[in-house]
C-alpha cells in the first residue's frame, strides 16, 4: 500500500520514483550496506528530494544535479546458470548484496535469472558478474535496450525560443538522455531511460512550463535486428559496411561482431527495415540474411535436461549391478558363494565390486553435487548439494572405511552401504530430470504465442495505378512498415496491420481468447499469429517486430514470470535456515540412535542382522539428511504463478506478476510487521464511460429553442467540437455530418478552449459558442430555460447525458448523447454481489445519468462529477475503511486510481497510460474477464496454498519417520536410498501440482453468459 501511495505521489510531483518505487524489494539491512553520501548542503538535498517525488520523497533520493546523477540507480540482467533451489538463489542473493552500492538484489530459479538494482558510481556491472561467478555460478549480463525514443505533439509553441524552452525543460527531467524539439513539425522527440522515467511525467514536464503534449509514440518504436554476414571481415569492410548502415535514416546504432559475423542494427522501424539493410549490406559486397535465433533460454533448458538425462542413464549403468549385488544376487546360491569368496583377509568380492562400481557414480557423475556444496559453502551458505553431499559421502567414506578395515585385518566383518550412496545420487538425478521437464511446462505459455507468428508471408507489389504486379514469399522477419501483405484462407496474419482490401473472418481466440471469429473488412485492423478463415485479405502492416501485439503480450508475460509473489518471501526466509538446521537434526538424529544402542536403551532384536547400532544410527542420519527438501518449498509459488499467468494470457486477461495475482486474492503486509492478514478483494471501483459502457456515445435527441434553423444550429455547435477529441464531441460531428453532409466545411473557430470535465467555446463567425454541462452553466451563472431544464431532466432519467448550446450567452438548444452499455453489464455486476463483493460506480459525468447508469446495471454506490484526483481519494477512502479494492478503468484520469487500487485492472481498448498504470489488462474488453481474472488468481492461490501444505508436510511428516519415529513401535525405518526417492519425489510433485492450473476453466456462470449472449445475438 505504501509503494501504491509513493506512486500516487509522484504521479501529482516529479515522478521521478514512479519506475523505482516498483522494482524488487525495500533495501536490505546488511552491515555492509553503505549509506550514501547527502549532498553537501542537508537543507538543499532535503529539497531536492522533495522535488523529486512531489514533496514527499525519500531524503537520500539523488538530487537532479551532477552529483544526483552520479548516484541514479542502474538496473542489470544476468543470466544465471546452476541455480537449482531457493538456497542456491540466497546465496547469489547474499553474496551480491554485500557489495557496496547494491540497491536490491534478485534472482528467479525458475528462468535463470538475476536482477540487481545498483549505483553505478559504487559498484559496476562486470564487479557484479565476477561476484556471482565466485559464488560458485556462471554469469551473463543480458543486454537489455531499456533506451526508448518517444514522440509528442507540442501545442502552443510560435518561436524558437518556444522551443528551446521545452527542450530545456525535457532535458531537466531525470532520465531524459536526449530531447529534440522540432519547431515546423511541433513535435519532440525523447531519448529516454524507461526505468527512471514514465512518459506521462514527460507531458507534465511540457504542461509545467504551460504548453500543451499529446503523446503520438509510446517509446517503443526502436527496434532491432541481427544480420549474418558472408564473406571474410577485415578492418576495412567493418568501416564500410557500418558507414553504408549509419547512413540510412532511421538506423539509431550499429554493432558488428567480427567473429560470429553478426551486425547488430537499432533501428526506426518508421523509416527502415531488415530489407533496407540486407540490400545495402549486398550492395557492398557481402551476402547478408537474418541471423539464426539461438533459441535463447529454450535451448539452455534443453541442454540442461540433456545433462541431466545422460547423467542419468550413465548412473544406471554402474547403480543397477550395484543394487543386485547387494539386494538380489545374495540370495542366488551360486552366485552368493562367488561374491563372498575372500581375497584378502575379510575382504570379500561383492565388496570390491560394490566399491570398483559406486566409485564412479560418486565423484564422477556426482561431481556436480560437489561443486555446488563447495562453492555455497565458500560463501557461507549452504543448499541442497551440501546435504546430498554430506549424505553420500557419509554413507560412501563409512563403507570405504569398513572394507579398508576388512582388507587389513583377519576378524573384522562389517557392512558397506555402496548401495545407498550410488543409489541416493541416481535418484535424485531422475528427480532433477523429472523436475526440468515439468518446469519447462510451466512456461509453454510463452512458447506457444511465439510460435504463433508465421515463419513466412506473402509480399505484395504495386503499380503506379494501384494494381497487383508481383507477390512473393518472405521471410516474415523481413516484413516492414507500410508493406502490404497477402492472406489467404487458412493462413496466418503474418504482422499487425489494416484490411485495405477483401472481407472475411479472423480468428483472434490465441491471442484475445475470444472464441468467435471476428469480422473484417476494409479499414478493419488485424493482429499478427491471428488465423483467417475464409476470406482473402490484403493487409497493410502498421507494427513489426517490438511494437506488435504479439511482441507487447510475450514481453508482458515474460516481465510477470519473473515477478515474484510477496508470498514467496516467507519462503525465502525459510529457506535461509533450512540446510543448517537439517544438518543439526540429522547429526542429533545419529548421535540420540547411537548413545541409545551404546547405553543399550533398546533391545538388539532392533538391530538388523547384517549391521551393528552404529551403523542403524548412521543410516538414520543420512536418512533424515536426505530426505529433507528445501526445493520443493522454493518451487511453490513461482511455478503457480507462471501458469497462472500463462493461462491468463491464453484467456484474454494479462497478469503483470505474482504481486497482481496475490493482490486480487489476498494482500501480506511485510513480514518485518509480522502481519500476515489475508484480506480478499471485497470492493470494485468501476469507471462508467469505456468500462460499464461501450465508450462509443451517439447523439440521440435533440431540442433547438428560440426557432434557429437545424442546419444553422448544428454549423456553430459543429465549428465548436471540430476541435475537441471527446467521445461526446465526436459523437455530436458525427451527428452534424449526417444533416450537413460528410464534407461540409466547417467555419473557422477562433479563440478555441477547451475547460476540463465541463466542455468548449470558440468564436465562430464573431459569435461565442459554449457548449457544456449543465453544472457549467451554473458556475457561469447562465439561467437555463424551464423548456431546456425539462428536457434535461428527462435525459438524465434515461441514463443519457444532456449537453447545453450557448450562443452569445443565450441557451439555443439542448443536446442528449447515450453511451451504450456493454453486452452482459448487469450480469456480471449481479455475479460480482453474489461473490460479496461490493461495486462502486465512480465517474466524471453528472450526477442524474450517473445514477440512472448505475440503477441499470445493479450497483447502488455511485460518486458523480469526480475528477481523477477524486477518483483517487475514493479509492483510498475504501481502503482506509478496511477494504481491499480493486479499480477497474480505461482513460488517462483512471490511472491515479488504477496506481491507488490494491488492483488495477485496465479495459485492453483503453489507453496506453491506464494499460500502465494497471496491473492486470483485459484484452478483450469484457466486463465477464473482471470474474476470471478474479476466480484466476484465486484458483492460482489455492495451489499455491497446497504447494505449501505439502512441501512443509512433507517435511514435517517425512523428517520424523526418516529419523526413526515409527522404528520402535512398528520396526518401520526408511532406508536412505527410499528417502532419497521421495526427496526428488516432492519437488516433481509441487511442479505437477502448479501444472494443473493448465486445465484451468472460467466460472460456468460465465460460459452461460456468453450462450446468451449468442443467442440474443
Amino acid at each position: 500500500m505504501a509503494s501504491r501511495a509513493l506512486l500516487l505521489s509522484c504521479i501529482n510531483g516529479d515522478g521521478a520514483s514512479f519506475s523505482t518505487s516498483r522494482l524488487l524489494s525495500p533495501r536490505p539491512r546488511y552491515p555492509s550496506m553503505p549509506k550514501y553520501p547527502k549532498e553537501p548542503s542537508s537543507s538543499s538535498s532535503s529539497s531536492a528530494a522533495a522535488d523529486l517525488c512531489g514533496g514527499g520523497g525519500d531524503v537520500e533520493a539523488p538530487a537532479p544535479d551532477a552529483e544526483g546523477e552520479k548516484k541514479r540507480r542502474a538496473v542489470a540482467v544476468f543470466s544465471v546458470t546452476g541455480v537449482a533451489c531457493a538456497a542456491c538463489a540466497g546465496s547469489v542473493e547474499k553474496a551480491v548484496k554485500r557489495l557496496p552500492g547494491i540497491h536490491d538484489a534478485a534472482v528467479d530459479v525458475l528462468n535463470n535469472r538475476a536482477q540487481v538494482i545498483f549505483y553505478p558510481a559504487f559498484v559496476s556491472v562486470e564487479e557484479i558478474r565476477e561476484t556471482i561467478e565466485d559464488a560458485g555460478f556462471e554469469a551473463t549480463l543480458i543486454e537489455e535496450d531499456i533506451k526508448l525514443v518517444c514522440r509528442l505533439q507540442i501545442k502552443g509553441m510560435t518561436c524558437t525560443s518556444c522551443s528551446s524552452a521545452v527542450e530545456s525543460a525535457l532535458r531537466a527531467v531525470p532520465g531524459v538522455q536526449k530531447a529534440a524539439v522540432a519547431l515546423a513539425t511541433e513535435e519532440a522527440e525523447i531519448h529516454f531511460d524507461s526505468k527512471l522515467v514514465k512518459i506521462n511525467r514527460l507531458v507534465e514536464a511540457v504542461e509545467e512550463i504551460g504548453y500543451g503534449a499529446t503523446v503520438i509514440t509510446t517509446g517503443e518504436d526502436r527496434n532491432r535486428i541481427d544480420l549474418k554476414i558472408d564473406g571474410a571481415l577485415d578492418e576495412r569492410s567493418i568501416l564500410m559496411i557500418k558507414d553504408s548502415l549509419q547512413s540510412l535514416p532511421g538506423v539509431d546504432d550499429t554493432n558488428i561482431d567480427r567473429i560470429l559475423h553478426k551486425v547488430t542494427i537499432s533501428y526506426n522501424s518508421d523509416q527502415a527495415g531488415p530489407r533496407n539493410f540486407i540490400e545495402v549490406v549486398e550492395s557492398a559486397g557481402f551476402r547478408a540474411s537474418i541471423y539464426p535465433e539461438a533459441g535463447g533460454r529454450e535451448m539452455l533448458r534443453n541442454e540442461e535436461i540433456k545433462q541431466y538425462y545422460h547423467s542419468f542413464l550413465w548412473s544406471l549403468v554402474f547403480t543397477i549391478p550395484v543394487f543386485l549385488i547387494s539386494m538380489v544376487f545374495m540370495y542366488i546360491p551360486g552366485i552368493k558363494n562367488v561374491l563372498d569368496k575372500k581375497i584378502v583377509h575379510m575382504l570379500t568380492v561383492g565388496e570390491l565390486l560394490r566399491w570398483i562400481l559406486s566409485t564412479p557414480v560418486q565423484f564422477v557423475i556426482g561431481r556436480r553435487f560437489y561443486t555446488g556444496s563447495y562453492k555455497a559453502l565458500r560463501h557461507g551458505s549452504a543448499n541442497m548439494d551440501v546435504l546430498i553431499a554430506l549424505g553420500t559421502n557419509t554413507a560412501y567414506f563409512y563403507s570405504l572405511y569398513s572394507i579398508v578395515r576388512a582388507a587389513i585385518s583377519p576378524n573384522f566383518k562389517g557392512t558397506d552401504f555402496f548401495e545407498t550412496s550410488s543409489m541416493l545420487i541416481s535418484f535424485i538425478l531422475l528427480g532433477k530430470y523429472l523436475e526440468i521437464l515439468a518446469k519447462g511446462k510451466t512456461s509453454e505459455a510463452i512458447a506457444k504465442l511465439m510460435d504463433l507468428a508465421p515463419e513466412t508471408a506473402t509480399l505484395l507489389a504495386y503499380d503506379g495505378e494501384g494494381q497487383v504486379v508481383n507477390e512473393r514469399e518472405i521471410d516474415s522477419r523481413l516484413i516492414q512498415k507500410n508493406d502490404v501483405i497477402k492472406v489467404v484462407p487458412g493462413g496466418k496474419v503474418a504482422s499487425d496491420g489494416t484490411v485495405i482490401w477483401g472481407q472475411s473472418y479472423v480468428n483472434e481466440s490465441m491471442i484475445t481468447g475470444e472464441s468467435r471469429p471476428v469480422a473484417k473488412r476494409k479499414g478493419d485492423d488485424v493482429i499478427g499469429g491471428t488465423v483467417n478463415e475464409n476470406g482473402v485479405l490484403h493487409v497493410r502492416v502498421t507494427r513489426v517486430g517490438s511494437e506488435s501485439a504479439l511482441s507487447q503480450i510475450v514481453r508482458l508475460v515474460e516481465s510477470a514470470q519473473m515477478a515474484k509473489a510477496p508470498v514467496q518471501k516467507l519462503a525465502d526466509r525459510i529457506s535461509g535456515y533450512f540446510v543448517p538446521l537439517v544438518i543439526i537434526l540429522a547429526s542429533l538424529t545419529w548421535l540420540a540412535w547411537f548413545l541409545a544402542g551404546k547405553f543399550h536403551s533398546y533391545p538388539k532384536s532392533w538391530i538388523p542382522s547384517s549391521t551393528d547400532s552404529f551403523q542403524l544410527a548412521l543410516q538414520f542420519g543420512i536418512s533424515v539428511m536426505v530426505i529433507a527438501c528445501p526445493c520443493a518449498l522454493g518451487l511453490a509459488t513461482p511455478t503457480a504463478v507462471m501458469v497462472g499467468t500463462g493461462v491468463g494470457a491464453s484467456q484474454g486477461v494479462l497478469i503483470k506478476g505474482g504481486h497482481a495475482l496475490e493482490g486480487a486474492h489476498k494482500q501480506f503486509q511485510s513480514l518485518e510487521e509480522t502481519k500476515l492478514h489475508l484480506l480478499q478483494v471485497n470492493c470494485i471501483v468501476f469507471d462508467k464511460t469505456g468500462t460499464l459502457t461501450t465508450g462509443k456515445p451517439i447523439l440521440v435527441d435533440r431540442k433547438i429553442l428560440n426557432k434557429m434553423n437545424t442546419r444553422e444550429f448544428f454549423e456553430y455547435v459543429g465549428s465548436a467540437e471540430v476541435n475537441s477529441e471527446h467521445p461526446l464531441a465526436k459523437a455530436i460531428i458525427q451527428y452534424a455530418k449526417n444533416i450537413l453532409g460528410e464534407e461540409h466545411v466547417w467555419p473557422e473557430a477562433r479563440d478555441f478552449e477547451s475547460v476540463t470535465g465541463y466542455g468548449v467555446k470558440s468564436t465562430v463567425r464573431d459569435k461565442e459558442v459554449i457548449v457544456g454541462s449543465k453544472s457549467w452553466m451554473s458556475r457561469l451563472g447562465i439561467p437555463i430555460p424551464t423548456e431546456a431544464s425539462e428536457f434535461l431532466m428527462e435525459a438524465e432519467e434515461k441514463a443519457q447525458t444532456g449537453i447545453v448550446v450557448l450562443l452569445d450567452g443565450e441557451v439555443v438548444g439542448v443536446l442528449a448523447v447515450s453511451d451504450p452499455l456493454k453486452t452482459n453489464a448487469r450480469e456480471v455486476i449481479s455475479l460480482l454481489t453474489s461473490m460479496k463483493v461490493e461495486c462502486i460506480m465512480v465517474t466524471g459525468d453528472n450526477l442524474g445519468t450517473a445514477k440512472a447508469i448505475a440503477e441499470e446495471v445493479g450497483i447502488d454506490s455511485v460518486v458523480a462529477e469526480a475528477k481523477p484526483e477524486n477518483k483517487a481519494d475514493k479509492v483510498k477512502e475504501l481502503q482506509m475503511s478496511g477494504k481491499t479494492v480493486a479499480m477497474v478503468g480505461d482513460g488517462i484520469n483512471d490511472s491515479p486510481a488504477l496506481v491507488s487500487a490494491d488492483v488495477g485492472i485496465a479495459i485492453g481498448a483503453g489507453t496506453d497510460i491506464a494499460i500502465e498504470a494497471a496491473d492486470i489488462v483485459l484484452m478483450k474488453s469484457n466486463l465477464e474477464d473482471v470474474i476470471t481474472a478474479i476466480d484466476l488468481s484465486r484458483k492460482t492461490f489455492s495451489r499455491i496454498r497446497m504447494n505449501y501444505v505439502w512441501a512443509l508436510g512433507y517435511n514435517i511428516i517425512g523428517m520424523p519417520v526418516a529419523a526413526g519415529a515409527l522404528f520402535p513401535s512398528t520396526r518401520v525405518r526408511l532406508p536412505p536410498w527410499v528417502a532419497g526417492a521421495a526427496m526428488a519425489a516432492s519437488s516433481v510433485s509441487v511442479v505437477c501440482w502448479s501444472l494443473l492450473l493448465k486445465y484451468y476453466r472460467r466460472p460456468k456462470e460465465l460460459d452461460r453468459l456468453r450462450m446468451e449472449q449468442i443467442i440474443i445475438n
